[in-house]
């Protein structure tokens, strides 16, 4: 009869090449935060910078209101995007929720710049794939 070994330790999971996903993700999470902040000024002070006016839009707000709500939602994202870099779990799901808003603001916000807003969007699906395929890999342990 032979004896069979059962390793029942709980070993700890290693970093994989994956976080470079993660990784990516925060970097482009901060960078789509700078891209807003800066559409959101220039939504402030110069409204001719548009194709359409703001009665245009899918939803009928004046670009004034779009600029803060685009800065807003940059100053948060860059925050987030740091956060991501660090490992940080909430900022995980912060950034999952923050890359869904950015996508519908971007949407929303297609009439009056199209090329852009696809190329945001697309963006922020990046960012939701980086951050729910490998975000938990993230904050492990060093090897």
């Amino acid at each position: 009869m032979t004896d069979a070994y059962h390793d029942n330790t709980i070993k700890e999971p290693t970093r994989t090449g994956w976080t470079g996903w993660v990784a990516f993700g925060g970097i482009m999470l901060v960078l789509l935060g700078l891209f807003h902040a800066i559409e959101g000024l220039v939504s402030v002070f110069d409204h001719g910078y548009y194709l359409v006016s703001s009665s245009g839009l899918v939803v009928n707000v004046d670009y004034t209101v779009w600029g803060w709500v685009q800065f807003g939602l940059g100053v948060l994202a860059v925050i987030v995007g740091i956060g991501l870099l660090t490992g940080n779990t909430a900022a995980r799901v912060v950034g999952v929720i923050l890359a869904g808003i950015s996508a519908i603001v971007n949407l929303s916000f297609i009439a009056a710049y199209p090329v852009w807003s696809i190329a945001i969007i697309a963006l922020d699906v990046l960012v939701i794939y980086a951050i729910v395929a490998h975000g938990r890999e993230m904050k492990l342990p060093e090897d």
